[in-house]
């Protein structure tokens, strides 16, 4: 009987699609949370006027996220950022990877994990969190994030719209228990 527990540690299912390559070519919609759900980033501000959309009023901290996720292709060529956008205590971005093809006998099964999804988000966590570090400013990641494997365009439109709306959708649904990822 499988109790969870592995090492004597619970085990974390994970989100992942089971046998997909997340380092080949194709769109990624991520969304990365703040530990706890911090807001660390700042506030929503309501439209002012009639027709107007809400947006965040950001923090240093949310400038520099933002900052770091257009530079992703500095540190990534094949990784080209999409729709972006910073909330209070979560990102939530899409991401492209444009690599040339080559005709390899077969992946990589072991070894650096340095071209796939993971080691981008885990490379933009690591300049956010260096850079809050480097300013004196309080900030911790929650350790996971979430994605979803763009499989047409539209799903892809479906999630450039959601991430534009999202400020403004913000006071219905972040306090919810059954919203996006709570």
């Amino acid at each position: 009987m499988d109790s969870g527990l592995y090492q004597d540690k619970y085990r974390i299912a994970s989100t992942r699609w089971h046998g997909y390559d997340y380092s080949q070519n194709g769109a990624y919609f991520v969304t990365i949370c703040t530990h706890s759900r911090r807001r660390y980033f700042g506030e929503i501000q309501a439209g002012q006027a009639i027709g107007k959309a809400a947006v965040l009023t950001p923090t240093p901290l949310a400038e520099r996220a933002l900052t770091c996720w257009q530079e992703i292709p500095d540190h990534f060529a094949f990784a080209v950022p999409d729709a972006f956008v910073v909330m209070p205590d979560h990102v939530h971005g899409i991401i492209f990877f444009h690599k040339p093809d080559t005709n390899t006998e077969a992946a990589a099964t072991f070894g650096p994990q340095s071209q796939n999804l993971a080691a981008v988000v885990r490379g933009f966590k690591v300049g956010v969190k260096a850079w809050a570090t480097r300013a004196g400013v309080e900030f911790t990641w929650q350790r996971r994030y979430f994605d979803r494997v763009i499989r047409n365009e539209v799903e892809l439109q479906k999630a450039r719209e959601y991430i534009r709306n999202n400020p403004s959708q913000w006071s219905a649904d972040h306090d919810k228990a059954d919203g996006l990822f709570r």
